[in-house]
This record gives structure tokens, sequence and C-alpha cells, in this order.
């Protein structure tokens, strides 16, 4: 199957990189903490800003409060890269991006802190455009963080390729009005039947420039 497109905008936890067990060990050691099911956390969490997730479990709190253990598990997370490591495909596919001088950015519900030691632990190159939690105002599932990627890249959002494994990932490059290539997602995602692709790994992709100049994903 072809898809074309000018560009690519990569989540990172989960779809580059495998930092699960990083995840769970921070917020199952937060959930314990605090008296809440582990499992119910850890349900709602992926995909999502660690801020969101705090005021969903910490509803009451005050703001004070929320960006307190926002911090605090901030740096937990950015601490532990141990098990940190690239998932199959990744490297090559950025590298063969870079080759080939197409565009690709990574945009993550994730802080600076925690994703610049993510991507560092997977060794995977830097990339140009790297959109983190900062950056937005309303984190995936809206729409912000890929719009802002695309825009940063000088593209129209309906030119890129968004590769996500995480439902709300997919929901956000959904609503931004790009492609979407669903990798290793679960298999109840939301609109996972209007992604352009469901794939199961990132080496299933092959990015080629044609004659015409147009960047094409040839899957298989």
């Amino acid at each position: 199957m072809l898809v074309e497109c000018k560009g690519f905008l990569f989540d990172l936890d989960g779809t580059l990189v495998d930092s699960l067990p990083v995840v769970e060990r921070a917020w199952i050691g937060w959930a314990q903490g605090r008296g809440i099911n582990p499992a119910e956390v850890l349900d709602f969490i992926h995909g999502k800003q660690a801020i969101t997730s705090l005021r969903h479990f910490m509803s009451g709190a005050s703001e004070a409060e929320i960006q307190a253990e926002f911090l605090a598990l901030e740096q937990i997370e950015a601490n532990d890269t141990d098990g940190v490591s690239a998932l199959p495909g990744a490297v090559a596919l950025l590298d063969r991006l870079n080759s080939l001088s197409i565009p690709w950015a990574i945009v993550t519900s994730g802080s600076v802190p925690v994703a610049s030691a993510r991507r560092a632990a997977g060794h995977l190159p830097v990339p140009e455009v790297f959109i983190t939690c900062e950056q937005v105002k309303h984190g995936k599932p809206q729409p912000d963080a890929y719009l802002l990627g695309a825009e940063r890249l000088g593209l129209a959002p309906a030119d890129c390729i968004v590769v996500e494994d995480a439902p709300a990932g997919i929901l956000s490059g959904l609503a931004a009005g790009c492609q979407v290539i669903a990798v290793n997602a679960p298999a109840d995602t939301p609109k996972l039947d209007q992604v352009d692709l469901v794939l199961s790994s990132l080496e299933q992709i092959n990015v080629e420039v044609t004659t015409n100049g147009a960047r094409v994903v040839r899957v298989g």
C-alpha cells in the first residue's frame, strides 16, 4: 500500500521508544503512595500529558499541589531510563528520513526533561522539531500538538503523516487533519477504522522519494 506525504510527525513513547517499564514504575509508585488503584491509573495515562492525568486523579486539590506533584513525578521519570530502548525499526526509519532530507518531528505529551532523557536512552537521532507538553495548552487527544508540529515543519497538516500507538495520540492526529499510521494500537482504539494504515511495527514502513518529488510510504 502507498501513502504520499511531505513530512512525518512521530509520537515518542510506545511509538519510537519502549518506555513502558519506566512509565509503569513511576505511576504505580505514585498511585500506591496516594491509595489509588494502580490499574485504574495505568488505564488512563497513556498518550496523555502527565499534568492531565494528575488533574484527573487529584480532583479537588489546588493547582499548586498538582504542580508540585508534577515536578516530583517529572524528576523521577527523567532520572529513570532503565529499560528504555528504541522500538524495532525506529532508528533505521529516522536515519532513512534524514538521508532523504524528509522533514520529521517528535511530538510527545512528555516534558522536555522526560522526553529528552528517553530520546537519548533510545539512541534516536535528534529531531529538528521537538514538540513537548510545555509548548501546547491542550494536550492529546486535542489536535494542538500535531498542529504545532506541522506548523514548525512548515507543512500543512494534510501533508503530514502522524505515527502513533496510543488512542489519545491517534485521535489527536485525526483531529489535526493529518494522515495517521497506527502502530501497535489497541484493537479497541476509537476511530481506528479512520486511520490510513494500521501496522504492527515500524519495520513495515519503507520511505522513498519518487521522480516527481513525492515522499511515498510503502508498506510490506
